[in-house]
């Protein structure tokens, strides 16, 4: 019985160990880009939305973004990206999401 309850645990954990829950949420992006060319992509994967800020404009930008994806506490970060760079912000899941409302303002900045 000793090697037959060990099977069991094995094919449990392997069970366990294989099964993802796929989360599937709904982004919301509120720009204020001041005439600013910006581009704002958003890629939503499972426990993490990584928005994507291309800055197609002449001058270096400052782009402060705020995610809130309720139950979870709102988070807030700022991003510099240079002319014609491409930077990624990141935001993780700590707790299950349904909608994600990102507000995303860009102006220019000399830093």
């Amino acid at each position: 019985m000793h090697i037959f309850a060990r099977a069991v645990v094995v094919l449990v954990l392997a069970v366990i160990g294989t099964r993802v829950e796929a989360q599937e949420y709904t982004v919301e992006v509120r720009p204020v880009l001041n005439d600013l060319a910006i581009k704002i992509e958003p890629v939503a994967n499972t426990g993490v939305l990584v928005v994507n800020l291309t800055n197609n404009s002449s001058t270096k930008v400052r782009c402060a973004l705020r995610y809130d994806a309720a139950p979870q506490v709102p988070y807030r970060t700022t991003e510099y990206v240079e002319p014609g760079k491409t930077v990624g912000s990141v935001f993780r899941a700590k707790r299950r999401w349904f909608s994600v409302v990102v507000d995303v303002t860009c102006e220019p900045t000399d830093k």
